[in-house]
C-alpha cells in the first residue's frame, strides 16, 4: 500500500516542477514576436524588388525594396514628420479605443443585469452595428467638424460593437454551478459579480478587444485620410497626391509595427489578468 504512494509523490513533484518550469521559461523574442517569419518576408520582398529593378517585370517605382523604405524612413525621421505622425495617431487610437472599451463593458454589464435594457438596446445595436466606419465618418465630420472629435468617436464606435458582443457572451456563459456555489457559501450579489461573473467574462472581453484593435486602426487610417493634417493616414494621402511610393510604404510599415506593438501589449495584459487559465487551481485560489 505504501509503494504506490511513494511512486505517486515523484509524479506530483514532477508535475509541480513542470508547472514551475512552464511559468519560468525564458522569454524568447523570436517565438513571441514572430521575428523569423517577418525576416523571411522582408528577405523575399527585397529579392523580388531587386530582381524587378534589374529585369523590370513592372514599374520598379510601384514596389520599392525594404532597404529603400528604411532609407526613406530615416530621411522622414530627420524632418520630424514620423515622430509627429506617430504621436498624433497614437493619441487618437488610445483615446478612441479606451472610450469604446469602457463604454462597451459598462453597457454589457447593464444589458446582462437588466432585461429591459437589453430589450431596448439590442435591436438598435443590431441595426447600427453592421454599418461600416467609412459610411459614418462623413456624418461625424458634418456633426462635429474637421478635428479630433470625429476621429476619436469613430474609433470608439468601431471598438464598442465587438467588445460589447463579446462582453455579453462572456457574462452569459458563466457556469451556473459557480454562482450557486458562491450563493451557498453566503456570498452577496456584488461579491458574486466581482469574484465570479466578471472574472469569468474577462477572456471574452479580451477577445473582443483584440478584434476591435484591428478595426480601430482601420478607422484611424480612414479618418486621417479624409480629414486630417497629421497622422500616418495623412502621410499615405500626401504620398498618393505626389506619387511618393516610398513614403506610402513607410506609413504602411509604421502602421503595421504600431498595431503589432499594441496587440502584443494587450496580450501581455491578458496573460497577467487571466493567469489562472494557464496555472490552474494554484493561482485561482486566493491567498
Amino acid at each position: 500500500m505504501t509503494r504506490p504512494a511513494s511512486s505517486a509523490a515523484p509524479q506530483g513533484a514532477a508535475i509541480a516542477e513542470g508547472g514551475k518550469a512552464a511559468v519560468r521559461r525564458p522569454f524568447r523574442w523570436k517565438d513571441r514576436m514572430g521575428l523569423i517569419p517577418i525576416a523571411v518576408f522582408l528577405l523575399v520582398w527585397e529579392i523580388v524588388s531587386t530582381l524587378n529593378e534589374s529585369y523590370e517585370y513592372f514599374n520598379p517605382i510601384f514596389l520599392p525594396a525594404p532597404s529603400d523604405v528604411v532609407k526613406e524612413m530615416w530621411y522622414l525621421g530627420q524632418t520630424g514628420l514620423i515622430t509627429e505622425s506617430i504621436a498624433a495617431s497614437t493619441v487618437r487610437i488610445l483615446l478612441g479605443f479606451l472610450i469604446g472599451l469602457v463604454s462597451a463593458i459598462a453597457v454589457g454589464v447593464l444589458m446582462n443585469k437588466y432585461a429591459r435594457v437589453e430589450y431596448w438596446l439590442s435591436p438598435i445595436l443590431n441595426l447600427l452595428g453592421p454599418i461600416p466606419a467609412l459610411a459614418l465618418l462623413p456624418i461625424f465630420i458634418i456633426w462635429f467638424g474637421i478635428g479630433e472629435v470625429p476621429k476619436v468617436l469613430l474609433i470608439a464606435w468601431t471598438t464598442f460593437v465587438p467588445v460589447l458582443t463579446n462582453t455579453l457572451d462572456g457574462l452569459k456563459s458563466v457556469n451556473p454551478t459557480l454562482i450557486r456555489s458562491a450563493l451557498s457559501l453566503g456570498a452577496k450579489e456584488r461579491h458574486i459579480f466581482f469574484k465570479v461573473v466578471f472574472p469569468s467574462a474577462i477572456p471574452s472581453i479580451f477577445v473582443g478587444a483584440q478584434v476591435s484593435l484591428g478595426l480601430g486602426f482601420s478607422s484611424l487610417i480612414v479618418s486621417e485620410m479624409m480629414g486630417a493634417k497629421s497622422g500616418l493616414g495623412y502621410i499615405i494621402v500626401d504620398a498618393r497626391n505626389y506619387f511618393k511610393m516610398s513614403n506610402m510604404f513607410v506609413a504602411i510599415v509604421l502602421i503595421g509595427l504600431e498595431f503589432s506593438l499594441f496587440s502584443y501589449l494587450l496580450k501581455l495584459l491578458e496573460r497577467r489578468l487571466v493567469n489562472w487559465r494557464q496555472n490552474g487551481v494554484r493561482n485561482a485560489v486566493e491567498k
